[in-house]
């Protein structure tokens, strides 16, 4: 038996307000649209539920608003100061803007229309070749962001000279 992963969806009260913030302010692209259910390429959907659907019955069609407190959609950049700058141009709910997480990579959080927890961080490669690149060797990489030392010298290895 084989069960595969397919996406992650969040059922929405005010659809097209949530697609316009994922297509427009987190840049994601539609890969399928059903009307009332999309899919992004990333493997994210939103689906605006029917009252006739099954799990509306056994749900109930009630949104109280307050997003899901043990659920965070994250995403990640290799332009991570470029990302942050942009979105200072939307009026959005943050957690937190830029911080450091004690693993060095930097993040930002904020709640999309729904109050469900987004992130934003930088890809692994991005925060290991900033370490690298500003002297620390491969072990002492390896120790301030919890990525094994075999990955760290694979990053660095690849595309990176020291500034």
């Amino acid at each position: 038996m084989e069960i595969k992963f397919h996406s992650t969806v969040i059922m929405v009260e005010h659809f097209e307000q949530m697609k316009a913030f994922y297509q427009d302010i987190l840049q994601q692209q539609i890969e399928f649209d059903f009307g009332n259910c999309i899919g992004f390429k990333n493997g994210l959907s939103l689906w605006k539920l029917k009252e006739e659907y099954p799990i509306a019955k056994k749900l109930g069609r009630t949104f109280d608003n307050s997003g899901n407190k043990n659920l965070e959609i994250c995403f990640e950049t290799d332009d991570f100061e470029l990302v942050a700058e942009k979105l200072k141009n939307h009026q959005l709910n943050y957690l937190h803007k830029e911080t450091e997480e004690v693993w060095g990579q930097q993040t930002i959080r904020f709640y999309d229309p729904e109050n469900n927890l987004v992130e934003i961080g930088e890809t692994i490669t991005c925060f290991v070749k900033r370490f690298y690149n500003e002297g620390m060797t491969i072990e002492e990489v390896a120790k301030r962001t919890s990525v094994p030392t075999e990955l760290v010298s694979e990053i660095c290895r690849t595309n990176t000279k020291r500034l």
